[in-house]
């Protein structure tokens, strides 16, 4: 049996307090936004590349394990006796039933339908019966897993654009998991380009593409998707028949002259992580440089948005 010791804590007295309570030895400790679903819940993260405003929330509520009731105590008396936690309070301490931490996380994923016949399905599940092509991916820190509208659209629009696909080049730029990449692989094409700003996404990728495409050799020999640091692609050439981009309205924004001069002359463009109330600056950016945008699917307040260079462009 565990015991639970709520906190709640201002913004400043956040980071120090996590701290203190791992050096106390709680087992575990998570923050969460204590105005969550109400009128005063606050977005915390920034875009990618962008600075975040700040590092917490302005009131979070902080929870913590301990193996007994009075270790769940002690700790609560330690922490008020600090002269920095004069605006810390005790919401309270609760037993936790021990429960199989793993099992109960793992139910809360299901696979997950692309298309009728396109699945993520994780590890652990059994293979619907309807899935013909299937991708394993287990959520976790992998940024993307399928679940998200933004990641579910672009790979839709990979599953009924497969003939544009097959045997071509594919750059997956910003790409997290290697999830599009992936499916760009499984639906046909030629080598997929997967580069990404962090390197712990290139890791994951590379990991993913193993798991998945171990049956499928690239021309050379090797796995047909390629993963590295933005500069394993260069400077833009216009030599990618299909660029996929599900990253977030600012960061496609500032990289619309690069992308749009990855796409290659006939070549088409797929952009995702964008809100509907983003649609027409991004078009705008991408007017100035020579692509027309168009909204292709809409879901949950987010939009994918394509378009496709006249077969004449220079790149």
């Amino acid at each position: 049996m565990l015991f639970e010791l709520t906190l709640l804590a201002k913004e400043a007295e956040v980071e120090t307090l996590s701290d203190a309570l791992m050096e106390i030895e709680a087992l575990s400790v998570s923050v969460e936004d204590a105005d969550a679903d109400t009128e005063h819940e606050e977005a915390l993260w920034g875009e990618p590349g962008m600075p975040v405003a700040r590092e917490a929330w302005q009131r979070s509520t902080i929870k913590s394990l301990f193996p007994s009731e009075a270790e769940a105590l002690e700790a609560a008396t330690l922490i008020l006796a600090q002269d920095w936690a004069t605006d810390v309070h005790v919401q309270g301490i609760q037993e936790v039933g021990e429960q199989d931490w793993v099992r109960l996380t793992q139910s809360q994923f299901a696979p997950v339908p692309i298309t009728d016949s396109f699945w993520i399905v994780p590890t652990w599940h059994e293979v619907p019966a309807a899935a013909k092509t299937v991708m394993r991916l287990d959520p976790g820190l992998a940024f993307g897993t399928g679940t998200h509208p933004t990641t579910r659209m672009c790979l839709k629009w990979i599953a009924q654009n497969a003939a544009a696909l097959q045997d071509q080049l594919v750059l997956d730029y910003g790409c997290g998991s290697g999830i599009l990449a992936i499916g760009a692989a499984l639906h046909g094409s030629g080598v997929v380009d997967a580069v990404d700003i962090d390197p712990a996404a290139v890791e994951a990728t590379v990991a993913n593409a193993e798991a998945n495409l171990g049956h499928l050799k690239a021309l050379d020999g090797g796995l047909p998707v390629h993963a590295g640091l933005p500069d394993m692609v260069g400077e833009a050439n216009g030599r990618y028949p299909v660029v996929l981009a599900n990253i977030l309205a600012t960061p496609l924004r500032m990289l619309a002259p690069l992308l749009a001069g990855h796409v290659a002359a006939g070549g088409h463009l797929v952009l995702a992580g964008i809100l509907a109330r983003q649609e027409q600056e991004l078009k705008d950016a991408y007017a100035e440089v020579g692509l027309r945008l168009q909204v292709a699917n809409e879901e949950e307040g987010w939009i994918l948005m394509t378009a496709q260079k006249q077969a004449h462009s220079v790149a």
